[in-house]
């Protein structure tokens, strides 16, 4: 009886992770949009204010003219854009590339202390009410600007989150597929929370924030972007989110630098979660709360090992039925079809597909193996402050 009381709540915490709270979000739109439809917007649509796009650099003189270039050209008033690029250690030419351009403005130091000190350094050069951070390798749509301080009319919204696009070929090789199917799953989860309440926090590639609400954060932390704007979300600001508010960035070349890049993640979620307890204080945050464990706790902690368990379980509990055809039979075939399409991504790796959804099962499971990697990685130390940039594809 045992064994079945345990098989069941593992499932039931991997399906409602990845199914069950996305629909119930799906449920609560659905009642949200039916509501607005009787009520009426007293928002102001015209809100233009000077804004700094904030980028921070470490020898990336390859995406150096390319990104600046990216930048002039969003259409948005030049006189109201200020090109902000702060680089720390960068030993390849990157400031020096930099400096050629009159309209930017640059703050180098020579020794790398990390992502996080380069921002916490780089905020005192702010003068604009809005600042929107960006990756260097990451290309903006010419019109999310806009799109992003339109959001920001709602005095209640302190941080915007932007879009993630990963490049998709007509065919594909495994990392790529899983990583451009995950992130259109993460999207729609993203577009819901926002239109509900909030989002649960933002991604480095694209993201905006009130400067007046920006905190110094801790120059260890690994997770900058996620810390940043969930503490602005526990000051109780939304983060609102806009699907077409979008940055394009390329696959992971291979399985290994996308694992290099999920490895550092999961043990940035592990350290935000022991830096930020307070965040599932149901009684003071509420829905914010319900959202950050449904979303991100259960995907840190027990899901990744709630898979080997479930197999475990499942396979003893098809033996204690004498191979009978039972529900735990369904299952067990169920489990063996997914390890096994996750087998032949692993084997079909870098050939490119067309049927993309194949892959499907070997990125939800590499992610899941990343992730304990990742809590191992934290535990012991080893995970460093300083960003490994994973190599993208061309």
């Amino acid at each position: 009886m045992i064994v079945k009381v345990i098989f069941w709540c593992l499932a039931g915490i991997v399906v409602y992770a990845y199914a069950g709270y996305p629909l119930l979000l799906l449920l609560i739109c659905l009642i949200k949009h039916f509501v607005k439809l009787f009520q009426k917007s007293n928002l102001k649509e015209e809100y233009e204010p000077e804004i700094t796009i904030f980028i921070t650099a470490y020898n990336e003189i390859d995406c150096v003219e390319d990104k600046i270039k990216n930048t002039q050209e969003l259409d948005y008033p030049k006189n109201k854009i200020t090109q902000l690029w702060i680089t720390d250690g960068s030993d390849d030419g990157t400031p020096e590339k930099v400096s050629t351009y009159k309209d930017v403005n640059l703050y180098h130091d020579p020794i790398r202390k990390g992502k996080v000190a380069a921002m916490n350094r780089g905020m005192q050069y702010i003068n604009t009410p809005i600042v929107v951070f960006s990756d260097t390798n990451t290309m903006l749509a010419k019109d999310v600007v806009k799109k992003i301080v339109k959001l920001f009319v709602n005095p209640d919204v302190g941080c915007v989150a932007g879009e993630k696009r990963i490049v998709m070929k007509d065919k594909d090789a495994a990392i790529s597929s899983g990583e451009g199917l995950y992130w259109k799953y993460e999207s729609f989860i993203k577009k819901c929370e926002s239109e509900i309440h909030t989002v649960v926090g933002a991604a480095g590639e694209l993201f905006a924030i009130r400067a007046s609400l920006f905190e110094p954060v801790k120059e260890d932390t690994l997770l900058d972007d996620f810390v940043i704007s969930l503490k602005i979300a526990k000051k109780g600001y939304k983060i609102k989110y806009d699907p077409n508010a979008y940055a394009i960035e390329k696959a992971s070349i291979s399985i290994k630098e996308e694992m290099k890049r999920k490895v550092r993640i999961a043990s940035g979620g592990i350290q935000a979660m022991i830096r930020m307890p307070e965040l599932l204080n149901f009684f003071k945050y509420k829905f914010l709360s319900f959202q950050y464990f449904s979303h991100k706790i259960l995907r840190w902690t027990l899901v990744p090992f709630s898979f080997p368990f479930i197999l475990i379980l499942n396979i003893i509990l098809v033996y204690n039925s004498y191979f009978l055809f039972t529900i735990y039979s369904v299952l067990f075939i169920l489990q063996a079809l997914f390890y096994l399409l996750a087998l032949t991504g692993l084997l079909i790796e870098e050939k490119q597909m067309r049927l993309k959804v194949l892959f499907s099962p070997y990125y939800l499971l590499f992610m899941n193996i990343s992730v304990i990697l990742g809590i191992f990685r934290y535990l012991s130390g080893k995970q460093s402050v300083n960003w490994d940039r994973a190599k993208r594809g061309n």
